[in-house]
């Protein structure tokens, strides 16, 4: 056979005398401080990429709207949105340099936003719904999806903190910051991990968009890995699974939405993101061997929580769990099948969402820019391609709204019943009688798993063990085989 022919003149003539014929040079032995080298080549270069993409200011910047894209936004006549703006009361926007268009910031769009949609947002009474975008696989589209997500309820008005506890950084870099270069330990969640910070308030900072508050991932953050389970053996009482759970605490009334966007495999890190959300989306593409991941994701994470909650009497309940079809190919006929096995599968509790993410190139070209969908102010190619990929991402942002609306309905709910019992116990209790409020909804004594009863409170400082484990991490010294 034709293949054939180059392995037998392989053998026959040597490998050296074969490769030097075919102008191939044979590989040179690669040391540790070649790697080393390579490391600072390739930061320079992705900085370069950076400042040449995100030129001149070498920073993200949010869209601009013009008055028919804030009339369409509003779901409005474009002519009845000028005649609102006579009032006055909310942003005029400012006209160009040419002076023949009105164009209005992010923040102007989301102040409108706000005003024609009060009754869809965060009533008094609720508080923040976390939302984890997880799964086994990279590749699958979560980061993008936990970016598109934060931006498209920021564009309905809500306010948004974004958690990326995936030690690559993607989702840092999509928003125009660099990992390995501008992230440094305190800017992570690694404190709150190492128990230095009981609040994950210290870590969070603004972005270009507004309305998106960020706490950002370096590589530094795979220290995680080991200063958990390091905690768990040194502090008694100590919970690895619960350090983000009260670590988001402090901040849950100050955001509507919370999205956290997890690495791709069932780390201490993904345990912790997804034991502290309501809600869970995870994003999967039609092909088969990401269908056989989701099904083993299931099944390990069934496991950890059997271990971890159930045999200690605990429980764990999710608001929404939800299938993203993401990077859909039309044209695939594999695809339909396993689209078909993924709505089977998927058919009680956790359900498909009714849309899909295309695989576009749409998507493509805004990635290459640092961006999303929503980042985009203008599409060169066909216009239909675009509306394609932008209605599918704006019905998934429409439809998690919904889920987050129902979980805040909820809340309040849980809140109104609650009070009435408190009362009564404390009328029960009497003068001089010791003090035990009836138990609340997720309490110990019904066995429910929530952030104020899951366990003893976390311990404040992290035990030494915990920080030689991130120190080894860092220096390159940490050996493998902790549990």
């Amino acid at each position: 056979m034709l293949w054939q022919e180059p392995v037998k003149t392989a053998i026959n003539c040597g490998q050296e005398d074969f490769m030097s014929k075919l102008g191939i040079k044979a590989p040179a032995p690669i040391g540790l401080a070649d790697i080393a080298e390579l490391a600072v080549h390739s930061a320079q270069m992705m900085s370069q990429i950076r400042s040449a993409m995100l030129a001149p200011t070498t920073r993200k910047a949010a869209p601009i709207w013009n008055l028919s894209q804030l009339a369409q936004l509003l779901g409005i006549e474009k002519g009845s949105l000028t005649h609102r703006m006579g009032r006055g009361d909310l942003p005029g926007g400012t006209l160009n340099q040419v002076g023949n268009r009105r164009e209005f910031t992010l923040a102007e769009v989301r102040c409108w936003m706000r005003e024609y949609r009060r009754e869809s947002l965060r009533p008094a009474g609720a508080e923040a719904v976390t939302i984890s975008i997880a799964n086994f696989k990279g590749g699958v589209g979560k980061t993008t999806t936990a970016v598109t997500l934060a931006q498209g309820l920021s564009l309905m008005g809500h306010r948004v903190l974004v958690i990326d506890t995936d030690p690559q950084g993607s989702l840092t870099t999509l928003f125009g910051i660099l990992p390995d270069t501008e992230v440094e330990e305190e800017h992570t969640i690694l404190p709150l991990v190492m128990g230095a910070e009981t609040s994950i308030r210290y870590a969070i900072r603004p972005t270009y968009w507004d309305g998106i508050d960020l706490v950002p991932a370096a590589p530094l953050l795979f220290g995680a890995e080991f200063a958990l389970p390091a905690r768990q053996t040194q502090e008694p009482g100590f919970q690895f699974w619960n350090v983000l759970n009260y670590g988001i605490d402090d901040v849950r009334s100050d955001y509507d939405v919370i999205v956290i966007d997890t690495p791709p495999a069932l780390s201490y890190t993904t345990i912790n993101a997804l034991l502290a959300s309501n809600g869970l989306i995870m994003p999967l593409p039609p092909g088969t061997l990401d269908f056989a991941s989701a099904a083993q994701f299931w099944t390990l994470f069934s496991d950890l929580t059997t271990q971890l909650l159930s045999n200690r009497g605990h429980d764990k309940q999710f608001d929404f769990m939800n299938i993203l079809l993401s990077r859909v190919d039309s044209s695939d006929a594999t695809g339909a099948i396993v689209k078909q096995w993924i709505q089977s599968t998927y058919a009680k509790r956790v359900s498909v969402l009714p849309m899909e993410i295309p695989k576009s190139a749409v998507t493509a070209a805004a990635t290459v820019e640092f961006g999303t969908v929503y980042d985009i102010t203008r599409y060169e190619g066909h216009a239909r391609t675009f509306k394609r990929a932008r209605d599918a991402y704006d019905l998934m942002v429409s439809y998690i709204e919904t889920s987050v609306q129902s979980v805040w309905r909820r809340q309040i709910e849980a809140a109104a019943t609650q009070e009435p019992s408190l009362e009564r116990g404390e009328r029960a209790q009497g003068p001089g009688r010791p003090e035990h409020p009836a138990p609340s909804a997720g309490s110990p004594s019904d066995g429910v798993l929530n952030r104020s009863t899951l366990s003893q409170a976390v311990p404040a400082r992290g035990s030494v063990e915990a920080g030689k484990a991130v120190k080894a991490v860092k220096a390159g010294k940490t050996e493998k085989g902790v549990d």
